[in-house]
């Protein structure tokens, strides 16, 4: 592939709808998120990719029923350790002083990124109770964070969801209609093939 892009914006969605179907409580879907994850990290790892985004839980959805915060609260907690295996640099970014953020992710929600080990690490940023309006009222709270050239969302919406609004202004916008748990590295790689043919002028 020609152009790569250096920066993927994640939303993995669809993983109360994959439990549904699959006979299960809404909140025992995002377990299987997990895995998914990190099949993607190390394909995009693979192909050259500098920095991922993935969405984590956003402020709102914190609305949800009890047993589906704590459900996702856990599974982003397991994502952190299962990505710090991966030798990837972590950083996670949300609104810290609400109790829905995990205090055991606190040690990696400092303000400013650390510098990649070298240029072979993947960075990895983490949106953990992100809100769009949070990171606004912040002084632009993700402003570290650099331009994302792509966004990736399963589970066939078209949407945002409040992703990084300053970032993705530019983005290609990429939607994979299978749900986050039926990840495929072949979808990934279908997005990137994808891309190829973007016209990316940045307005110019």
């Amino acid at each position: 592939m020609k152009r790569i892009p250096k920066h993927i914006g994640i939303i993995p969605d669809g993983n109360r709808r994959w439990a549904e179907r699959n006979g299960l409580h809404k909140e025992e879907g995002y377990a299987y998120g997990l895995e998914p994850g990190v099949k993607l990290l190390r394909a995009a790892r693979n192909y050259g990719i500098q920095e991922l985004t993935y969405y984590g839980f956003t402020v709102d959805n914190c609305k949800r029923p009890k047993q589906q915060v704590i459900a996702f609260s856990k599974a982003c907690i397991k994502a952190v350790e299962m990505i710090e295996e991966e030798n990837a640099e972590l950083h996670v970014i949300g609104n810290t002083s609400s109790s829905c953020f995990p205090k055991e992710l606190l040690p990696y929600a400092d303000c400013r990124r650390k510098p990649a080990r070298n240029k072979e690490t993947i960075r990895v940023n983490f949106l953990v109770n992100y809100g769009w309006e949070w990171d606004m009222k912040n002084g632009w709270a993700s402003r570290e964070v650099p331009r994302v050239d792509m966004v990736i969302r399963w589970g066939g919406m078209c949407r945002l969801s409040g992703f990084l609004p300053i970032q993705t202004v530019y983005s290609d916008f990429y939607i994979v209609k299978e749900l986050w748990p039926d990840f495929q590295e072949k979808q990934f790689l279908d997005a990137l093939q994808w891309y190829q043919e973007q016209d990316i002028t940045l307005g110019g």
